[in-house]
């Protein structure tokens, strides 16, 4: 069933491959282009483009290995100043590599349905729901981004938790985390689970209990779980810890760059304004205006 539906909605993911897509598009064929020229000490460097590589190293790999694919599609693709280049085989080819990431998605999506035993349809309707999300296939596979596949490493760690695969799960969202870094805003809710499934083996939340129920073994093995996967990440890059932090939390670029939530940057956007207006109105100190422009906050 689950494959059934993945072939099918595979076909309707084809017929869009000519469809608009946003900058996106640009921003991953350059950083194709940036991982397959340059040394890896230079990939959080490189300032070419506007579109600078602002993704953890692991989503760096992953791009880095793309390129080696997509050099037999079109080397122009991979020519780092060649800025907009969209020939149709390079539309193919990243077009093709999101809809065959999502096979991730749908294997995660299928061991997310396993947790559901009572019926075939239990285990159906699942999976079923996730494939056909509208959203996320208008993001991915029109407006062009990767979150297909960053969504099954997150169903495969839920997955794991709710079987009590306490490492496993931990495992698959630190790949997640380690793919794209937005997702660390659910990494206190991972801690807690973590914490009280696996480290804290008693049931019983005593004072008591937790502090004899602590086990010693489990942190070890989870903690070490997080540097190996952490290491492996950016041991790569060391010497080069500030720059790629640097790009991963771009603060001087202005607080709306990325990262929004957006019930409260939309508050936030509106209370600036109303601030300046009203501070131009009460004869405060006139200041440049400031405006909202492609996600970040730019002073005209």
């Amino acid at each position: 069933m689950i494959c059934v539906s993945f072939l099918l909605l595979s076909c309707v993911k084809l017929l869009l491959i000519p469809a608009y897509r946003s900058t996106d598009f640009e921003v991953h064929r350059n950083w194709l282009a940036i991982t397959s020229n340059l040394p890896i000490d230079k990939w959080y460097y490189e300032d070419t483009s506007q579109w600078t590589l602002d993704y953890p190293p692991l989503f760096a790999w992953f791009e880095y290995f793309l390129s080696r694919i997509g050099y037999w599609f079109d080397p122009q693709m991979l020519v780092l100043n060649n800025h907009n280049y969209a020939s149709f085989k390079t539309i193919l080819f990243q077009r093709l590599s999101v809809i065959l990431t999502d096979a991730i998605f749908a294997y995660g999506s299928y061991r997310c349905s396993q947790i559901f035993r009572k019926s075939w349809k239990s285990q159906a309707v699942l999976p079923l729901l996730l494939l056909t999300n509208v959203g996320l296939l208008l993001v991915d596979h029109i407006h062009f981004q990767y979150n297909g596949i960053m969504f099954g490493f997150l169903l495969l760690s839920c997955a794991n938790l709710f079987q009590a695969n306490y490492l496993s799960g931990a495992f698959w969202f630190l790949v997640l985390l380690n793919f794209k870094h937005i997702y660390l805003y659910i990494a206190p809710a991972y801690f807690i689970y973590l914490l009280r499934n696996y480290c804290i083996t008693s049931r019983n939340l005593s004072i008591k209990n937790v502090i004899t129920g602590f086990s010693v073994r489990n942190t070890i093995y989870l903690g070490s779980t997080v540097i190996l996967v952490f290491a492996v990440t950016f041991v790569p890059f060391v010497g080069h810890i500030n720059q790629v932090m640097s790009r991963l939390f771009p603060f001087k670029r202005g607080l709306c760059h990325a990262y929004w939530a957006p019930n409260f940057w939309a508050i936030y956007n509106v209370a600036d304004k109303v601030l300046f207006m009203l501070g131009s109105n009460i004869m405060i100190q006139r200041r440049r205006h400031p405006t909202l422009g492609k996600g970040k906050l730019t002073i005209l």
